[in-house]
């Protein structure tokens, strides 16, 4: 594959992993210390820095990407992508509806989370990117850990706070790999 678009993709990528992260960090803010106006503007700067530097390197070698786009074979990937994602959703609304309906509303939080992260296995495989593997993981056990040791259960700050810092991670280590002269096809 060729190099700017593996470069081209991750930073993509990390497009994604900043936007998502820094939402999580919002609602971090949100629920820990929603009168503190600077920690809003820190995730801000944050996500502009993430940002800036991914849509830099994406728009050195979109045109690699675009060249490879059209093939079918990324026409399939583009498929697939967007059925896992759909997916994801689904079970993020039907699993938040129902938690919901049952009175465990308390739970929502590491649920979406669980989901989120399971959602990037099937990815790592369809994008040949075992960070995601890594990525998912992370996100699955700090779900399913972090309600019974967080001060505040499930409901804690520390949810939101961890997904956004796993996410950001991501991102940042996706820009790492797309600073690379020639960075290899797999992670």
């Amino acid at each position: 594959m060729n190099p700017d678009k593996v470069r081209a993709d991750r930073a993509f990528g990390a497009i994604i992993f900043a936007v998502f992260g820094s939402l999580w960090l919002e609602v971090w803010v949100w629920y820990s210390r929603p009168d503190q106006w600077w920690r809003y503007v820190l995730v801000a700067a944050g996500a502009v820095g993430l940002l800036s530097a991914a849509l830099r390197i994406y728009r050195r070698n979109r045109g690699a990407a675009a060249a490879q786009s059209a093939t079918a074979q990324e026409r399939r990937t583009g498929r697939l992508f967007h059925l896992i994602n759909i997916g994801q959703w689904v079970l993020i609304l039907i699993g938040v509806n129902v938690l919901n309906n049952t009175g465990l509303g308390a739970w929502d939080i590491p649920f979406i989370m669980l989901i989120i992260g399971a959602h990037f296995l099937p990815l790592a495989h369809l994008f040949k990117r075992p960070t995601h593997y890594l990525t998912g993981m992370a996100m699955v056990l700090f779900a399913v850990a972090y309600p019974f040791s967080a001060t505040g259960g499930p409901q804690s700050p520390v949810g939101p706070l961890g997904a956004g810092l796993i996410l950001w991670t991501s991102a940042v280590w996706a820009l790492l790999a797309g600073f690379r002269s020639t960075p290899p096809i797999s992670d």
